[in-house]
């Protein structure tokens, strides 16, 4: 980690320690976030088997069709929605949250308000 910038450093830090703690299972699949400087990516994992059951970003078709987007807040409330209504659609209702070591505000807070909104419960 030595090339990397303190505060990537920092978030990886944070995202080993989350990382301990959360486990994504069959019965409730961990939802976990990524957000780079322009896009925002969401995916539903179940560690025990190793697979990713679905995911949903701002560079999905649907959210490219979506009307314009006033900001990056607005578009992971749009991803958030997106990946509940997925869930759903595969009869998931709960699930673990990870934040992937991003601290709890702005787009994620923002995405894991559309998951909520769209049936999600963590």
């Amino acid at each position: 980690m030595g090339s990397m910038n303190i505060r990537q450093q920092a978030r990886l830090k944070r995202k080993k320690r989350i990382r301990k703690k959360i486990q994504g299972t069959p019965e409730r699949p961990r939802l976990t976030v990524f957000r780079s400087a322009r896009h925002t990516y969401a995916q539903i994992i179940d560690d025990s088997q190793g697979r990713t059951l679905m995911t949903a970003s701002t560079m999905d078709p649907r959210a490219k069709e979506a009307p314009k987007f006033e900001s990056k807040v607005e578009a992971a409330k749009f991803v958030g929605k997106l990946i509940g209504e997925r869930a759903r659609e595969k009869g998931i209702q709960k699930i673990v949250f990870d934040r992937n070591g991003f601290l709890y505000h702005g787009r994620v807070k923002s995405l894991s308000e559309g998951a909520r909104e769209a049936g999600l419960v963590f």
